[in-house]
C-alpha cells in the first residue's frame, strides 16, 4: 500500500503518518517529489484498510500496490531514480557507459584497456576479478590480485570500478576496491548475497538471470532495496531461448517494460546479449533506442588472446565507434523528449 500525501503537506503531517504505520509493525519508504510525498508501506500489508489512513491530516489517498515488488515499483517512487557511482551519475537523463574486459588477466592488459575505454568516452571501468564459469577448468579470475590491479587502474585513469561479487563472504573485500558491486546472472537469486549487498553503501548493478522473468528480476532488486540500499541499477544481458546462433537472446522488450514498471535505471549488455562482437554495436544502438540509461560493454585490446569471452569483446577502435553512434542516438532521443515537454 502507498499513502499519497496532499500537495505541500506539512512535515508534521508526514511524520504522523509514518509513526502510525510503524506502530502497526510495518516499515516505511518515503519518496519525496516536487509537490507530493509518497509513503510506501513495506511488508505484508493485506490486512490494512486504506480508509484508516485517508482520514489522517495531510493524506490525499491510500492505494493498494498490486505488484509484489513494492520499493522497486513506480507506485512507491514515480520519478526516475538517479544516483552517483563515485561522481558518475546513473539514471534519469544521463547516458552511462561501462566498459572493460570480461576478466582482469594481467596488469598490462587492464591498464591498456582502461586507457583506451576512457579515451573513447567510457565513464566506468568494468573487469572481473572473480569469475563464475560454467567449467571448473576455465579461467576463474585473479581474485585479490585482480582487485588490486583494478584499484591501480582507477587511481591512474580516474574511472570508477564495477566488478562482480560472487558470495556474501566476499562482499567486504570486493567493496574495498569497487565503486559498484555487480551481481551476475548466475547469482541473481542468491538471496543471502542480495541481502549482504543490500546492507552495504555501494551502488549495485543487478544482472537479470538467464532464465528469469521480469518480475523475478524485480523481486531480486526488492531484496536489495528492502535491506536499505536504494542505489540499484538493473542490467538486461539476454535470456536463454531455443536460438543457438547467439549466446543469449537480448530481450529488447524488457527495456521499455522496465521503464514502465520501475524507477530503477536500466543498463543494457550487448556483449552477453549476443556473444558475437560483430553484433554488439547494432544491438547497443537498439538498446539505447529502446530507452536504456546506459550500456556495459566488453572491450579487450587483443580479443583473440582473451582468457574469457574473446568472441564477444570489441577492440578499442570498434568500441570508440560504438560510443559515437549510441551518443548520437541518445542525443536525438533527448531532443525529441524535450520537444514534447
Amino acid at each position: 500500500m502507498i499513502v499519497v500525501m496532499k500537495a505541500h503537506a506539512e512535515e508534521s503531517e508526514i511524520d504522523a503518518v509514518v509513526q502510525r504505520i510503524q506502530r502497526l509493525g510495518f516499515n516505511t519508504h518515503l519518496s519525496r517529489g516536487v509537490e507530493r510525498t509518497i509513503i510506501g508501506i513495506v511488508g505484508a500489508d493485506h490486512s490494512l484498510n486504506p480508509g484508516n489512513f485517508e482520514v489522517l491530516a495531510g493524506v490525499e489517498r491510500a492505494v493498494r500496490v498490486l505488484h509484489p515488488f513494492k520499493i522497486a515499483s513506480r507506485d512507491f517512487h514515480p520519478e526516475d531514480s538517479v544516483f552517483e557511482v563515485s561522481g558518475v551519475p546513473v539514471g534519469g537523463d544521463h547516458l552511462t557507459i561501462m566498459a572493460g574486459p570480461c576478466s582482469v588477466e594481467s596488469r598490462e592488459q587492464l591498464l591498456e584497456t582502461a586507457a583506451a575505454v576512457k579515451e573513447a568516452g567510457a565513464h566506468i571501468l568494468r573487469g572481473g576479478a572473480y569469475k563464475p564459469r560454467t567449467s571448473p577448468y576455465s579461467f576463474q579470475g585473479l581474485g585479490l590480485r585482480g582487485l588490486e590491479i583494478l584499484g591501480e587502474a582507477k587511481e591512474r585513469y580516474g574511472l570508477p570500478i564495477v566488478t562482480e561479487v560472487m558470495s556474501p563472504d566476499l562482499v567486504p573485500l570486493v567493496a574495498e576496491y569497487a565503486d559498484m558491486l555487480q551481481i551476475g546472472a548466475r547469482s541473481m537469486q542468491n538471496y543471502a548475497l542480495l541481502q549482504a549487498v543490500g546492507k552495504t553503501n555501494k551502488p549495485i548493478l543487478l544482472k537479470r538471470g538467464m532464465m528469469s522473468t521480469m518480475q523475478e528480476w524485480l523481486m531480486a532488486a526488492e531484496y536489495i532495496l528492502s535491506n536499505g540500499n536504494d542505489r540499484v541499477a538493473l542490467c538486461e544481458r539476454g535470456i536463454r531461448t531455443f536460438e543457438p546462433y547467439t549466446r543469449n537472446t537480448l530481450d529488447i522488450n524488457a527495456i521499455p517494460a522496465m521503464r514502465t514498471l520501475t524507477h530503477l535505471p536500466i543498463i543494457g549488455d550487448p556483449s552477453h546479449g549476443t556473444g558475437k562482437w560483430e553484433l554488439v554495436t547494432p544491438v547497443a544502438r537498439a538498446i539505447i533506442a529502446a530507452g536504456a540509461n546506459g550500456l556495459i560493454v566488453e572491450v579487450h585490446p587483443r580479443p583473440e588472446e582473451a582468457l574469457s569471452d574473446g568472441a564477444q569483446s570489441l577492440k578499442p577502435e570498434r568500441f570508440a565507434g560504438l560510443v559515437r553512434q549510441v551518443r548520437a542516438i541518445y542525443d536525438l532521443l533527448q531532443e525529441e523528449r524535450h520537444a514534447e515537454e
